[in-house]
């Protein structure tokens, strides 16, 4: 990471020396909006790459080398033109603006990707207990999937209908620890216990997942929760007696 970082950063220094440089010998005929047009584009192309830092620094770059070689008088830090002073500091703000717009948009784009990855496991689970996969095989899929989805380090089965004496993933997505409801988007995954995930049918226990975070914290949102609570549901489902899966519900 730390080389890529080192890679889009001096792309966003030497990208603007580049541009600027070439346009040079057409400065006198190339209207200076047209270069800071330019200037914007590059801005955007760092920008998605998704550092907000390597976008400032393209952003400021811009017009650190506008000014040096496009605005009069060349080659010094000084303008003496008003709207050549104008258009470097619209460089920077439009270059901070359009990068906080690019680092918006990739991160919706991951949030809608990991709701498909989500929605995917979901169903691929259903598929799996309509096929009549063996309860064995569905668990290890699940479990996999949990560690997965959770962003945790580990996650056992255990059968029964134990009651839950650690920190408990409740059906709604919150987690408790005895009566203490626990700030898990704040502070995380407890990391000092086993997190118990209820695998329920019809009002009945049938098991239960232990999630472990021991060696980071991971911080799931409330939609990765409710996701971790549909998949155990499925389990659920798959050990419930077939008399059970004809009741009605409610």
């Amino acid at each position: 990471m730390s080389n890529y970082r080192a890679r889009v950063t001096t792309a966003a220094v030497t990208g603007p020396l580049v541009v600027c440089a070439a346009l040079i010998p057409f400065r006198d005929g190339f209207a200076n909006a047209n270069a800071a047009l330019l200037l914007v584009l590059v801005a955007v192309a760092v920008a998605t790459a998704g550092l907000r830092s390597a976008g400032i620094v393209a952003a400021l770059s811009s017009a650190v080398w506008f000014d040096l070689f496009l605005a009069p008088p060349y080659f010094r830090l000084t303008i003496d033109r008003r709207d050549d002073l104008e258009m470097t500091v619209l460089l920077v703000l439009i270059g901070a603006a359009v990068t906080q717009l690019a680092i918006w948009g990739r991160r919706q784009q991951a949030r809608a990707s990991r709701q498909k990855g989500y929605l995917d496991g979901v169903l691929t689970t259903s598929v799996a207990v309509a096929a009549g996969s063996s309860t064995a095989e569905l668990i290890d899929q699940v479990r996999a999937q949990l560690i997965a989805v959770l962003r945790i380090d580990g996650c056992r089965f255990v059968p029964g209908s134990t009651t839950a004496r650690g920190p408990l993933l409740s059906h709604d997505g919150t987690v408790t620890r005895g009566s203490h409801e626990l700030k898990v988007e704040r502070d995380g995954l407890p990391t000092n216990a086993e997190i118990e995930l209820p695998v329920q049918y019809a009002g009945r226990t049938r098991g239960r997942f232990l999630l472990t975070a021991a060696t980071r914290i991971t911080r799931p949102d409330l939609e990765q929760r409710l996701v971790a609570v549909a998949l155990a549901a499925q389990v659920g489902a798959a050990l419930a007696s077939p008399a059970e899966l004809e009741q009605p519900s409610g």
